[in-house]
């Protein structure tokens, strides 16, 4: 029979393993926020800049401490960190890159089936001529390039023109790589200036990519299916992951994981050790924080809908009179529950942070307790975005 574990130590271990358990007013500096990348895995970068960039909020949201420098510091100096593909762009530490090669490998493949028709436009030769252009011109930017072809339509970053796929291209298969973010656009090197020496010339097996792909996801999900593990990095197919459990012999264990809602049971696997991890998983603390819509607790919608109990998706493709909250809301987590949602803006030309609307979920009560919490949550993010004061729609609670 596969061991149980409850909703609540399910939550419980999964938020612990993502960083959400420790004292968010806890003085951060550089190594500790690295350390905080490394157990999460990566964090994820969005273009939407509604209150904050999704990388920042990640790391505001587990500690009120970070500060933007920080990031900046262990990517454009130290090179501790480098930004590629997991799921979408990421920030990854550069201890990964060597497992990163597999990956190009396999993206290289991939992308040049899409972009066979662009063969008659001499596309394979542009690639040459943005390899010399970066090679001897060093930092480069797409604006840099001259476009050597109107913009097409089609699908994603084909539309745009030759120049930025090819660097596009180059930097998804890893040869060339992101120094840093001017204003948000992306300015590349050679990789091979830019990742330290040790991660850039380290070869790994693809036995070894599939063991750390596994093992690391497992590591960080706690308990998991072979689909989420396979999901964690998107490096690994399911077939992969389900060979791999199969050998790990008696290190692995079944575990039945009950869901929030109905305590149904959800098999999955967990490392044979998972008791004693599960003790070392302290709670959550009480206070109540606004996530980013990509943060790591909510990638897998599914998954967080089993274990808290909260359905959540992002609104922004969908057309304004079809939604159901608004165009970019943020999860409102307290303690080890997702209680609600809120939409909101920070306006940077008049420096105010506003609060267009925010929803709690059904049960949950806006006691006098509660509210101050949201308050000062809104105005410790008020602080982050930069914003001078904070204002609200007429009728923003919506509960």
């Amino acid at each position: 029979m596969p061991a149980l574990i409850r909703n609540e130590d399910a939550r419980r271990m999964f938020m612990h393993l993502q960083g959400l358990s420790s004292p968010p007013g806890k003085s951060i500096n550089e190594p500790e926020v690295f350390k905080l990348i490394e157990r999460l895995g990566f964090v994820q970068i969005d273009s939407i800049n509604t209150v904050e960039r999704a990388h920042h909020q990640i790391l505001f949201s587990r500690n009120q401490t970070y500060k933007h420098q920080h990031l900046v510091q262990l990517h454009e100096n130290d090179a501790a960190v480098f930004e590629n593909w997991t799921h979408d762009a990421s920030i990854i530490p550069s201890a990964f890159y060597p497992y990163w090669q597999h990956r190009f490998a396999r993206t290289g493949l991939q992308l040049r089936q899409r972009w066979r028709k662009w063969r008659r436009q001499g596309f394979e030769e542009l690639l040459d001529d943005v390899r010399g252009h970066i090679s001897s011109n060093g930092p480069t930017m797409s604006r840099d390039l001259t476009p050597t072809a109107q913009s097409r339509s089609g699908d994603g970053w084909w539309d745009w023109h030759p120049a930025k796929t090819a660097l596009e291209y180059l930097w998804r298969t890893g040869e060339i790589a992101v120094i840093r973010r001017q204003g948000f656009q992306k300015v590349y090197d050679l990789s091979k200036r830019v990742i330290p020496d040790p991660y850039h010339r380290e070869e790994v097996s693809h036995e070894a990519f599939v063991n750390w792909s596994c093992s690391s996801a497992l590591d960080r999900l706690g308990f998991a299916t072979a689909g989420e593990i396979a999901a964690f990095w998107e490096g690994v197919s399911i077939d992969e992951v389900k060979t791999w459990i199969s050998q790990q012999g008696d290190k692995l264990v079944p575990v039945d994981v009950e869901t929030a809602k109905d305590k149904e049971l959800r098999l999955s696997v967990a490392w044979h050790d998972f008791r004693d991890r599960l003790a070392e998983a302290g709670e959550a603390p009480s206070r109540l924080r606004i996530l980013s819509p990509f943060d790591p607790l909510l990638r897998d919608r599914a998954r967080t809908e089993r274990l808290f109990g909260f359905r959540y998706r992002i609104e922004v493709f969908v057309p304004e009179a079809k939604r159901e909250y608004g165009y970019y809301v943020f999860p409102m987590l307290e303690g080890n529950r997702l209680v609600g949602r809120i939409d909101m803006k920070a306006h940077r030309k008049t420096r105010e942070l506003n609060v267009k609307a925010l929803w709690l979920e059904p049960g949950v009560r806006l006691s006098t307790g509660r509210r101050v919490k949201i308050d000062a949550e809104i105005e410790r993010i008020r602080k982050f975005a930069g914003t001078d004061r904070i204002t609200h729609q007429p009728g923003w609670l919506r509960c």
